[in-house]
This record gives C-alpha cells, sequence and structure tokens, in this order.
C-alpha cells in the first residue's frame, strides 16, 4: 500500500464524550436528542491511487465499500441506527 498520513484525534477522550453525551441523555430526559448525527474522518492525499487506497482501509473495518462519487471523491459509511459514520477522500483543493 502507497504511504499516507491520516491525523486523527485523541479516540480515548472522544468516546468519553460520547458516553459522556449518552449517559447525559439518558439521565436528562427534558434534554431533546437530535433527530440524526454524522461523524466524519476526512483523508486528504493528492494522489488518486492513494487516496482511493486510504479510503478503502478505512472503510474495510466498517465492513462497507468504498464509492467512487466523482471528480476525484471517495465515501464510504456506516449508519448506526440515526447515526452516521463516513469516511470521506478528498482530492487537493486545487483540482476541486
Amino acid at each position: 500500500m502507497s504511504q499516507y498520513l491520516i491525523h486523527s484525534g485523541d479516540r480515548a477522550a472522544f468516546l468519553a464524550g460520547l458516553r459522556e453525551l449518552a449517559d447525559f441523555l439518558t439521565a436528562n430526559p427534558a434534554v431533546l436528542a437530535p433527530r440524526s448525527a454524522s461523524f466524519g474522518v476526512f483523508v486528504d492525499a493528492s494522489d488518486p491511487t492513494t487516496r482511493r487506497e486510504a479510503a478503502e482501509h478505512l472503510a474495510e473495518p466498517l465492513g462497507v465499500p468504498v464509492e467512487d462519487i466523482g471528480e476525484g471523491h471517495y465515501s464510504a459509511r456506516r449508519e448506526f441506527g440515526p447515526i452516521t459514520y463516513t469516511v470521506i477522500a478528498l482530492p487537493p483543493k486545487e483540482k476541486r
């Protein structure tokens, strides 16, 4: 596989925040919960092959295919009820 860098946030802090939100909404039924939510991971690679490979690498553990949505953009998404987790691979800004 080609070399690429994926910068990610603090996984433990993100997961703790999700749990804290779920616990808060459970404990406070008067607080409205959103109808849906979406989280995304973005891949930014200048080489189209690398961009596609990175998207496939991230989509594999999700168990979903990568979709070529045109003009060098790739997407993969998995839904968890009303919550969507999306992988998006974008071409460089100068090629958009």
